[in-house]
């Protein structure tokens, strides 16, 4: 087989896209969506592999700007449209790809890659680990009650038209951006994904719904959702389904939740992504009636670790060596002496002095916006003690204080 590496040419994106589509069960995007996919391709930055005329890999990126813990925005790949032929698994190609990509990322100067994956198990082995959590909740509508801040009530609920939605919801989004570790700042475009919303994806659902929250006139929050009617021979028993919600306060917040939790004909309202720590646990009466699930989200990938490590703030003093591991990018191997000083500002710089910690890159990944605790990992065995203390140290300095989360998919 003799197959060929390259950067996508705009005029293949068609082909190339096809390919991604085939692999992911073979339906075709609605064209709204489609023409937004490619809209926000960056041909330079997407390759694909081709043997003969075909395409038969791909793989993308774009250019975001991710937040982290102190609130800085950090640039990053984001990994995107990763894909491989049935017909040709197995034989190297995703590996081929990762490699092209990775160096593309460090020539770029973007200390992390970041990815949601479709089965996790894939990318540990290219040093993605995964760094955030989603929670799923059905809270039962008709037995949980919420109890809500003082200045709900003066908050304004209005329905908004798409064209006025796509700003409003992108402008609140805006805000809240370096607040939660995990967010990106997206470019021109992304402010539509979002919103699109093609028939084919409702699944039942009513046409998607937007409500702002105002007070005295001033935008301060927002929700999206579906409306899935359903029925039984003893009445209704309709769905919520929450696309996206956020809110600048907590007396917005709840006014938005109040109102999904009081739809006519429903019962049920489904949020499929939210944080972890989401204030609405703290709202509901009985926790028990939410139904809440976590699985991953947002996987990181080290691409240079010492400027990754140095970009974000930590919780306290630190000073720690890591000994890395890296076979796949291995200008990261090798000790990296950490230190921040109390008002968390970082160095991070090869040194020769005795590690204090063993890890892998994929490790300091998992770890690296806060979510996930290092003392966590070093129960399972993927992080080695050699300084006793240091993963206590360590730990406690790398937590965020909110957890970290990827409120939209790219």
């Amino acid at each position: 087989m003799t197959t060929e590496l390259r950067v996508l040419r705009p005029s293949e994106w068609n082909e190339w896209f096809e390919c991604l589509e085939l692999a992911f069960g073979g339906d075709p995007e609605a064209p709204e969506q489609r023409e937004l996919e490619q809209e926000l391709t960056e041909c330079e930055r997407s390759i694909g592999i081709w043997d003969g005329d075909d395409v038969v890999a791909t793989a993308g990126a774009f250019s975001f700007r991710v937040a982290v813990p102190g609130g800085a925005l950090v640039p990053a790949a984001g990994v995107t449209m990763v894909s491989v032929a049935s017909t040709h698994r197995r034989r190297g190609l995703l590996t081929s790809m990762m490699r092209r990509q990775l160096d593309d990322v460090r020539a770029l100067g973007e200390p992390i890659a970041v990815l949601t994956a479709s089965e996790p198990a894939i990318y540990g082995r290219f040093g993605y680990g995964a760094a955030t959590r989603q929670m799923s909740l059905a809270i039962d509508t008709d037995r949980v009650r919420l109890s809500v801040p003082e200045g709900t009530d003066g908050i304004r609920l209005r329905y908004a038209r798409k064209d006025e939605a796509v700003a409003a919801c992108e402008s609140v989004y805006a805000r809240l951006v370096a607040g939660r570790p995990g967010t990106p700042a997206h470019g021109p475009g992304w402010e539509r994904k979002p919103l699109v919303d093609p028939v084919s994806t409702r699944q039942g659902g009513s046409a998607l719904q937007c409500l702002l929250a105002e007070r005295d006139g001033e935008l301060v929050g927002y929700t999206n959702y579906h409306i899935k009617p359903e029925w039984e021979r003893s009445g209704p028993k309709g769905r919520i389904v929450v696309s996206d919600l956020a809110a600048l306060d907590p007396a917005a917040y709840a006014a938005l939740w109040r109102f999904l939790f009081g739809i006519d004909l429903t019962s049920t309202v489904e949020a499929r992504n939210r944080p972890v720590d989401d204030a609405v646990l703290h709202l509901v009466s009985d926790v028990r009636r939410c139904d809440i699930r976590q699985r991953d989200s947002l996987h990181v990938r080290l691409v240079d670790v010492g400027a990754a490590l140095e970009a974000r703030a930590y919780r306290g003093p630190l000073d720690v060596v890591f000994e890395v591991e890296d076979a796949f990018c291995p200008w990261n191997a090798g000790r990296w002496r950490l230190t921040a000083d109390a008002k968390g500002g970082a160095s991070c710089k090869r040194t020769e002095d005795p590690a204090d910690l063993a890890l892998s890159v994929r490790e300091l990944g998992s770890a690296y916006l806060g979510g996930e605790a290092l003392s966590s990992l070093a129960l399972a065995g993927r992080v080695r003690e050699l300084r006793e203390g240091a993963v206590a140290e360590a730990s406690a300095a790398f937590l965020s204080d909110v957890a970290p989360w990827l409120p939209r998919g790219f």
